[in-house]
């Protein structure tokens, strides 16, 4: 696991719910974790949302919160979601906005995501209308990696149709994955 750990993925995808689940399992393993909500374009499900519950498991949360619920769908970022950016005894994720315009918060905090510490994952759900092939996906793909200058190092298969879900959803995902995998 590198140290910074980026989320990208359409919306519907469930990147922000991968995220949640990816700093739970990093928290019993590490002892610093923080999550930084960068989803600032297009928020349905926050990480945020989750805030106490994480935070009772001993991760940091970072968001656009000034305290006051007026603030909360602000597209802006609070300067605190620096400190575990900077302090490198954390562990980080950090739940990123949709598609490329949703990713370009990134671009004002590339010093982070360079080197050999960074990753960027991409959430996909071959149910979504934008990534339901091959072509659609690698597009997605192509268009974040564009708009930030960083490069998708992994991609997750989160196929799914919420309670609706058949095997057969999750292997068609697969399947895509994989393909992107092989062509990335």
């Amino acid at each position: 696991m590198k140290r910074i750990t980026l989320i990208v993925g359409h919306y519907g995808s469930g990147k922000t719910e991968f995220a949640v689940n990816l700093v739970l399992d990093l928290k019993n393993k590490y002892d610093k974790v923080a999550i930084l909500d960068m989803d600032i374009a297009n928020p349905y499900f926050r990480s945020r949302e989750r805030q106490k519950a994480l935070e009772e498991k001993g991760v940091d949360v970072h968001f656009n919160s000034y305290g006051y619920d007026i603030s909360e769908d602000l597209p802006a970022i609070s300067a605190t979601i620096k400190a575990p950016l900077e302090n490198r005894e954390y562990i980080t994720v950090a739940d990123v906005g949709g598609n490329d315009s949703g990713a370009r918060i990134l671009n004002q905090f590339g010093k982070y995501f360079t080197g050999d510490d960074c990753d960027m994952f991409c959430v996909i759900n071959a149910n979504r209308p934008e990534t339901s092939d091959f072509d659609g996906a690698m597009q997605h793909i192509r268009d974040i990696e564009r708009e930030t200058s960083l490069r998708i190092t992994g991609i997750i298969n989160n196929t799914h149709m919420l309670r609706e879900t058949k095997v057969s959803d999750i292997i068609a995902g697969y399947r895509l994955c994989r393909e992107l995998s092989d062509a990335l």
